[in-house]
């Protein structure tokens, strides 16, 4: 028997949900999205690459304020979604690209701006996505990664990374600041800014874009009911099991 790669595990979560996160609120609203979409204005004859698109919700945004976006995911259906609706909004310079964060298809130093919303969660390996996105990046560009966050705390770690692999079973981790950090710079990055704000998440709407199975939908209201109070605090856990997440963007360059 052939063991299924974490590709393949990826593949399999997002592949039948691509229409689940073209409407998901979540994905197509934000703070951290307004951000992104005010760098991008300072760069109207920029070609960008947005890693991980997963429902192209940041190309949606940044196409219209630059010369060209490149729409990148390993998940084909995902980017057949983005695609059709691209021809919809009439977005012409926006284009499509199918494989993984750690081997980017293209040549070095080809892309003014480089941002990733929501992905680095899934990589396998973070630290090579982010030397291969710093690869791609031309002397002097920005790039913008968003995510949430890990607490760092140990309890609060814990519950994080075994509620979002119940949900998800392609999950890698949630990194904290601190990791992420170090991640970039070892990446060869230098950060310019770290922005953090909570994201608030309907339970039922959050494992029903996932289509957690009913077992582990089960298991997760169980985790939320019999969380300790630092974790019921921290996460700001509901009745209803709905939370929030710490998240955040950070802005970094590659030296000139």
């Amino acid at each position: 028997m052939t063991t299924p790669s974490h590709d393949d595990a990826v593949q399999r979560q997002f592949s039948p949900r691509a229409e689940a996160y073209l409407t998901s609120a979540v994905h197509a609203q934000g703070e951290d999205l307004r951000q992104m979409a005010e760098i991008a204005s300072a760069h109207p004859q920029a070609r960008v690459l947005d890693m991980g698109c997963g429902g192209g919700h940041v190309s949606f945004h940044i196409a219209p304020l630059v010369a060209e976006v490149t729409a990148y995911d390993l998940s084909n259906a995902m980017l057949e979604v983005v695609a059709a609706e691209a021809a919809k909004r009439g977005l012409s310079n926006l284009r499509t690209c199918q494989g993984k964060a750690e081997s980017l298809p293209f040549a070095d130093a080809s892309f003014d701006l480089v941002m990733c919303r929501y992905s680095t969660h899934h990589w396998e390996d973070a630290g090579m996505g982010l030397r291969e996105a710093r690869r791609v990046l031309k002397p002097g560009g920005v790039a913008v990664f968003a995510d949430v966050v890990s607490p760092g705390e140990a309890l609060l770690d814990t519950w994080l990374q075994t509620i979002e692999i119940l949900r998800d079973t392609s999950h890698v981790r949630d990194y904290s600041q601190a990791e992420w950090l170090t991640l970039l710079s070892d990446a060869g990055f230098t950060v310019q800014s770290m922005t953090l704000r909570r994201l608030a998440l309907q339970f039922d709407t959050w494992v029903k874009r996932m289509q957690t199975p009913e077992p582990l939908v089960q298991a997760l209201r169980d985790m939320t009911a019999i969380a300790p109070q630092p974790v019921r605090r921290h996460f700001a856990i509901q009745e209803d099991s709905s939370f929030s997440s710490d998240t955040a963007v950070f802005v970094v360059n590659k030296a000139a």
